[in-house]
């Protein structure tokens, strides 16, 4: 256990690092799937590791090392006390990060279905008479696509069909749930605090191919994108529509050449990657298991 445990912490650094050259390399919609899974694998593996780090202090309750005293028995210690405690602590802010990110996700879901209210349920399209150009995807049943006058107005017909591509695509492919998915991954470990940014990207660039497809035209597609950015930049300085003036730049770039392969190897090694930190945590699993059974009564 002394080393196993500490398995899914130190991969968690090497899917870090591996995460942007994935988004690079790999079509977005693999890249996201595959990075989702991973994080997903390997969060739950490092929690679960601080859980067996905490555990260890069972050893130190004061009727454990009485009855091991009476009994002559010398009580084993997989890790350092001191590691143990700072395991309890790192439990306590995973708890205190997960449950911010799941208090905005509720919030932020609120905030959009409110605007939704008083149109046709049965209706995909909300146009809301806002002056600030703004474009969301809702996810529900049925998923909506709010989009602000203002942002319908700056765009031309075939950049507005570019637009309700790029939002039906994430409601088609649950890019909400994906999204949700790794902000949790990365709020119990925060070392994915770089796949979850990867991952926030290749959503859009995933969106951005699928609206190219559905248009036929990858041009007008950048076109579109640029068009949006620049006027919810001029409306709201600093801020454009939840990314940054790079990561547009980025995108536009990427629709000026031809899409990315689907590289299935590289997936399936992100995903045996993701799935070390299990293996590592049921081994010490296992190894403490051993060792109570040899400390507790009654195992």
């Amino acid at each position: 256990m002394r080393i196993d445990v500490y398995v899914p912490l130190v991969l968690a650094l090497l899917l870090a690092s591996v995460a942007p050259a994935v988004g690079r390399r790999v079509s977005p919609g693999l890249a996201a799937r595959v990075l989702v899974t991973a994080a997903a694998l390997t969060a739950a593996a490092s929690t679960w590791a601080l859980l067996l780090l905490g555990a260890t202090l069972v050893d130190q309750a004061p009727a454990v090392i009485a009855e091991a005293g009476e009994e002559g028995r010398i009580l084993p210690e997989p890790v350092p006390e001191t590691v143990a405690v700072l395991a309890v602590a790192a439990l306590a802010v995973v708890g205190h990060r997960v449950r911010r990110v799941v208090r905005a996700h509720l919030a932020t879901r609120r905030v959009l279905h409110r605007l939704c209210e008083g149109h046709p349920p049965d209706s995909e399209l909300v146009v809301a008479a806002s002056p600030s150009p703004q474009a969301f995807a809702i996810p529900g049943r049925p998923g909506r696509i709010l989009v602000t006058a203002a942002m319908l107005g700056a765009l031309e017909p075939a950049e507005r069909r570019v637009l309700l591509a790029h939002e039906r695509a994430h409601l088609t492919h649950r890019h909400a749930v994906l999204s949700t998915a790794v902000a949790l991954a990365a709020a119990a470990n925060p070392l994915l605090t770089p796949v979850r940014d990867t991952v926030a990207f290749l959503l859009e660039r995933w969106a951005d191919e699928e609206a190219a497809s559905a248009v036929g035209d990858r041009n007008t597609t950048a076109r579109a994108l640029a068009r949006a950015a620049l006027v919810s930049q001029r409306a709201r300085p600093g801020c454009a529509l939840h990314f940054s003036e790079h990561a547009v730049t980025r995108r536009i770039a990427a629709l000026r050449t031809a899409p990315p392969p689907v590289m299935r190897s590289v997936g399936a090694a992100v995903l045996a990657l993701g799935a070390l930190p299990a293996l590592g945590a049921a081994d010490a699993t296992g190894d403490l298991v051993h060792l109570l059974a040899g400390t507790l009564p009654g195992w």
